[in-house]
């Protein structure tokens, strides 16, 4: 086909306005379930500390008709801690950047500072789970708070065919040493671990794994019995193979991927035992105007409170 003789194209225009859309589209995931679970309290020192107790061993208890009194020997306490841990995010935006017209946002300044604040939660998530252990810090090095790696003793399955082991000490003072090599989550090691924390005393309700294990997860025999088919004339029939809940001889658990954690970890949790102790909540500072920009700082200071390790567990090293 031919366009007619002096037909206006929008090739030849110059006044064209820009098409584009007033929205930001960011997939980045946010979702940080150990942050979200944990239960939340407060420290009053840079060196949060709590105490942990236990019970004497049930044994028999047939004592003498008439017999004396005899005091049992007291146990101590054992006093636990670990440090509270600076992290924060700066946003400064220009005079001129927060005066023009920018697409998908009011203010730049506002903008930045949410994305910062989501930033910050997922640092989080990956510091309060990762295999760091308690420091005490000095001038010019930061303090640093043990992650949970760094407080799985009692509960741990290692692999140590390839050198893995948990930590030597329960206080959160040693990192877990990681195998040389990696194996494939197995059933068997996770009732091994639940048993373990059974007998410990602990009622996990939560594990954490990387996307691969929740897969994995999903494949375990042990929820053959809850696989079903949804017939629906109007969707049609579906299959359904992946768990969100892992029903087990000491209760239920949810299976939650975590995108944040290591993927060779896999995280058993009783939650009752486990919070974050802010020193200092989430706060937005504003700091000091030296010229032509806007500054501010979003700051928080915290620790995880291990309140009883025994209470929950892990396997570990896994290929995940």
């Amino acid at each position: 086909m031919t366009i007619p003789a002096s037909t206006t194209v929008t090739y030849d225009l110059k006044g064209i306005r820009e098409d584009l859309t007033d929205f930001i589209y960011n997939v980045a995931p946010t979702e940080v379930p150990f942050l979200s679970s944990a239960k939340k309290t407060k420290a009053f020192q840079t060196k949060h500390e709590w105490q942990t107790d236990t019970l004497a061993a049930a044994a028999q208890n047939a004592k003498i008709e008439g017999d004396d009194a005899t005091n049992l020997t007291a146990t101590a306490t054992v006093r636990l801690y670990n440090y509270t841990q600076i992290a924060n995010k700066v946003v400064g935006i220009s005079g001129t950047d927060r005066a023009v017209r920018n697409a998908g946002r009011k203010d730049e300044l506002g903008y930045q500072l949410m994305k910062r604040a989501k930033e910050l939660k997922r640092d989080m998530e990956h510091d309060l789970t990762y295999n760091y252990a308690s420091s005490v810090g000095a001038s010019g090095t930061a303090r640093q708070m043990a992650g949970l790696d760094a407080w799985i003793y009692t509960n741990g399955i290692a692999y140590t065919t390839g050198g893995g082991a948990n930590p030597s000490t329960s206080d959160g003072t040693n990192t877990r040493t990681d195998a040389s090599a990696t194996t494939t989550l197995t059933e068997a090691n996770f009732k091994t671990c639940l048993s373990d924390i059974f007998t410990a005393g602990g009622n996990p309700e939560l594990v954490l794994c990387s996307a691969t294990n929740k897969q994995i997860f999903s494949g375990f025999s042990g929820n053959s019995a809850t696989r079903y088919v949804d017939f629906d004339k109007a969707k049609g029939q579906k299959l359904f193979t992946a768990y969100d809940m892992y029903v087990s001889d000491f209760g239920s658990l949810r299976i939650v991927p975590d995108r944040f954690i290591r993927g060779r970890d896999v995280f058993v949790l009783d939650m009752d035992y486990w919070k974050i102790a802010y020193l200092r909540p989430f706060e937005t500072e504003p700091l000091a105007k030296t010229g032509d920009s806007d500054r501010k700082m979003l700051i928080t200071e915290y620790t995880l409170e291990a309140s009883n390790e025994k209470a929950s567990g892990g396997v570990f090293d896994t290929t995940g």
